[in-house]
């Protein structure tokens, strides 16, 4: 499966899970003064994709250290999409996360995991393994990606009451059996990668 820019966007936007994050967010910054709500959100997106950006620009070095194979990107960023597509499709009311810190969130977990977690970062680095010479191509893909999730996080309050936590629910299970089905064209990218080169 080749990908494309707005396939690109569209899995990082899966993977991500910005109305999937809506309840941990509103949970997270009710304690916090309203004012303050917008920069918080603002300052973890901007953590985020410069964590993300990193990746974009040193994944490739950072698998040839390690000795990683495109194959073996493949499957490992297939089955961990596969287990992410798992828990949104039947995911608990009380979280993922467990117990967070008190006070004002920094970084954790709403940074990371919850925007750059091992899924995007494994996903930023797969399409540059991919494709390298569309560098441009991936970090625009990634900054549209993280501009809709800081949209919808900054109005997730919004979105609660419009569709409600069963709708947000509802809309988080059908974006888990999309992600299923790009987890299962991956793994099978990556068996086939695999076979060729034995």
């Amino acid at each position: 499966m080749d990908i494309t820019f707005a396939s690109s966007v569209v899995i990082l936007l899966l993977v991500m899970d910005p109305l999937g994050n809506i309840p941990l967010f509103v949970s997270l910054l009710r304690p916090v003064e309203p004012a303050r709500r917008t920069a918080i959100i603002v300052r973890e997106c901007a953590i985020a994709f410069g964590v993300l950006l990193t990746f974009v620009f040193f994944g490739r070095t950072i698998l040839d250290v390690l000795g990683l194979s495109d194959s073996s990107l493949n499957i490992a960023g297939g089955v961990i999409l596969f287990l992410i597509a798992l828990r949104m499709i039947f995911r608990r009311p009380e979280g993922v996360f467990g117990d967070t810190p008190a006070g004002e969130p920094f970084i954790v977990p709403l940074a990371i995991p919850s925007i750059a977690g091992p899924t995007a970062i494994a996903t930023v680095m797969l399409m540059m393994s991919r494709a390298p010479e569309r560098i441009w191509e991936w970090i625009v893909a990634l900054t549209v990606a993280i501009l809709v999730t800081l949209l919808s996080l900054i109005f997730a309050e919004r979105i609660t009451k419009l569709v409600g936590e069963r709708g947000l629910l509802a809309l988080e299970r059908l974006m888990g059996l999309i992600l299923t089905a790009i987890a299962v064209e991956m793994l099978l990218r990556g068996i086939e990668i695999f076979v060729r080169g034995l």
